[in-house]
């Protein structure tokens, strides 16, 4: 997935910088294997805190939907476990 998803017009109404931080995860975390995949969101989580980047459920959810239309099968079966990791409010 490269970052065409991006450029979704879904995407409009979120700051570009956040858009360009979860591009750097994506790139950062193609080659993590299982084992590593929890201290590096752990790391990211970390990074974002100090760079006070959050994310609203809103725009999570544009998110997810945008790049559900742009990944792989293999790459949607990884954003569904992601997202059933999430807490649910």
């Amino acid at each position: 997935m490269q970052n065409d998803w991006m450029k979704d017009e879904t995407l409009r109404n979120i700051e570009p910088y956040k858009l360009e931080f979860l591009q750097a995860l994506v790139f950062e975390s193609s080659n993590l294997k299982k084992g590593q995949m929890i201290p590096f969101l752990m790391a990211v989580a970390k990074r974002g805190q100090e760079k006070k980047i959050s994310f609203s459920d809103d725009e999570i959810n544009a998110i997810v939907a945008v790049l559900r239309k742009h990944a792989t099968p293999e790459e949607t079966a990884k954003i569904e476990k992601i997202m059933s990791m999430r807490p649910k409010k």
